[in-house]
């Protein structure tokens, strides 16, 4: 990807907490911003709080404190459809529980963040041809390999379904993508090509919050580098600048002279 200069702040999180249905803290004061043109990348050892922060910032867990700033207004505890709303896609990291209704078809699936607006619907009464119309479109669009827009989404393919999720998400107008493991257990061909997508997102000028245990990824793709243990942000680093070896030291929580730590730390 070209190097490219970030713009206005879009996602500002400050001192953000999320406890777990244990009442265990997982996030940890945490004070993050993402500009639009930017990908900032998330590393760290799956299950120090990066899950937890990717629901507070989405909607779909609840936060115990802190403030999340999306274009100026405060989200933090919003439902995911007033998020949504707002101009944020999400490509979540379990895509068959968080991000399809398996048993729907492929068409209905790809409008599942816009069915109850026009022209996909009028007043309850879901338009049928406009929903069919824009599948195609979007399957032609996006390469997913489907029998039929007919076809239920649970019966393709764990790429073709991840393709769904980002047809859907990526088709919209956003200023937000949030990405969670977007290639997990995905063939190289697919992981290429959702690489592909969200880096032209990037460039189009949206704000991109990556989240991925996959160092391979995290520097291929971001322009920033924040690493989570333990529920805190120990560094904030530049992709270019860092070293795998030493984004390994930071996510065993071992921060090197070097590297400055955050403010508040």
């Amino acid at each position: 990807k070209e190097i490219k200069e970030p713009g206005e702040v879009v996602l500002s999180i400050k001192d953000l907490v999320v406890a777990d249905q244990f009442k265990q803290v997982m996030v940890d004061n945490v004070t993050l911003d993402v500009h639009a043109g930017q990908i900032l990348g998330i590393a760290g050892v799956q299950g120090n709080g990066q899950t937890e922060l990717v629901q507070a910032v989405t909607g779909l867990g609840k936060s115990v404190s802190g403030e999340i700033l999306f274009k100026g207004q405060n989200i933090l505890n919003s439902s995911p459809r007033k998020i949504t709303e707002l101009g944020s896609a999400h490509v979540p990291e379990d895509r068959q529980a968080d991000g399809l209704v398996l048993p729907f078809p492929v068409a209905e699936n790809l409008v599942l963040c816009t069915y109850y607006k026009e022209p996909y619907a009028q007043g309850v009464v879901l338009q049928y041809e406009k929903i069919l119309e824009n599948s195609e479109k979007l399957v032609k669009d996006f390469d997913i390999r489907t029998p039929s827009s007919l076809t239920s989404v649970g019966s393709l393919s764990g790429g073709n379904q991840q393709k769904v999720i980002i047809a859907r998400e990526l088709s919209r107008p956003i200023d937000l993508l949030v990405a969670s493991q977007p290639t997990r257990g995905l063939d190289v061909g697919s992981i290429e090509y959702i690489h592909k997508r969200i880096v032209q997102k990037r460039d189009e000028g949206c704000a991109v919050l990556l989240v991925s245990p996959e160092l391979d990824e995290v520097i291929e793709l971001s322009d920033r580098i924040a690493v989570m243990y333990r529920g805190k942000i120990i560094a904030v680093v530049e992709a270019g600048d860092v070293s795998k070896e030493t984004l390994g030291l930071l996510m065993a929580g071992i921060v090197p002279d070097k590297i400055e730590k955050p403010q508040g730390e």
